[in-house]
């Protein structure tokens, strides 16, 4: 009689690999990080993000494993976007104290937390109604990693970075101004930095060849393409009612 293994059961001689903990172990360690390849990253992000996700394939064969083992792309873009918010802090805010505080809850909030939040977001709704159905039981089953969902959310986030915290810094003094040409270009910014978000969302899930239906990721942009020229005739200035909230000094 040929052995058997019981359905659903992991074999004794696999084990689940401890990715996430080598991941945070190696957060500290800057000689273990590829500074140099998380740079290419970036700069292909912005410019050709098809590439990135054709090595993401290439990482999969072979470290067997879809997301980034180096926590280098998180730990860059922290400094980043901290360096860029002290920018904002310097111009546009008048308390030390607040500065701080500015820039220690967009790390904090707006990057870690609601990349967690997005990340498992999508994580669940891809593992539990994007996965394609195996036809053949002998097919090992494909999950999303979450760390994954979580580089997918890093990957898309960056260019909306270089567009919503860098360029739109040099371009603050248009944008906060009144009038209809700074309520129009700052609009036309936050949509193209939204809909370009959404779109590396989709390449992202997209390159994996276990799920279906990633075109929902998409479904967003609709959204935004809508909504901009409302907003744009109502005169609101996204720019003008984010830097109130976050800075001191009012515009």
């Amino acid at each position: 009689m040929l052995p058997t293994t019981s359905k659903g059961r992991t074999p004794s001689h696999v084990r689940p690999n401890p990715v996430f903990p080598q991941y945070l172990r190696r957060i500290i360690k800057w000689q273990q990080m590829d500074i140099e390849y998380t740079f290419w990253q970036m700069l292909h992000l912005c410019t050709s993000p098809k590439v990135v996700y054709q090595h993401t394939k290439y990482h999969k064969q072979t470290k067997n494993q879809w997301a980034r083992d180096d926590p280098a792309f998180v730990v860059i873009f922290s400094l980043l976007l901290s360096v860029s918010t002290m920018a904002y802090c310097v111009a546009y805010d008048h308390s030390l104290a607040h500065a701080v505080f500015v820039v220690i809850s967009v790390l904090l909030f707006h990057f870690l937390t609601t990349g967690f939040i997005l990340a498992t977001c999508c994580w669940f709704l891809t593992n539990t109604y994007l996965r394609e159905e195996a036809l053949n039981s002998h097919v090992v089953e494909q999950r999303v990693e979450w760390l994954y969902a979580f580089d997918v959310h890093c990957n898309s986030l960056f260019p909306m970075f270089v567009m919503l915290y860098v360029i739109h810094y040099f371009l603050s003094p248009l944008l906060v101004a009144h009038g209809f040409i700074p309520v129009l270009v700052s609009n036309l910014l936050f949509m193209v930095a939204s809909s370009y978000y959404h779109y590396l969302n989709f390449l992202g899930y997209d390159v994996l060849p276990f799920l279906e239906r990633t075109t929902f990721f998409l479904y967003p942009i609709g959204v935004v393409i809508v909504l901009s020229p409302i907003l744009i005739l109502s005169g609101f200035n996204p720019s003008r009612y984010f830097m109130n909230i976050h800075f001191s000094r009012r515009l």
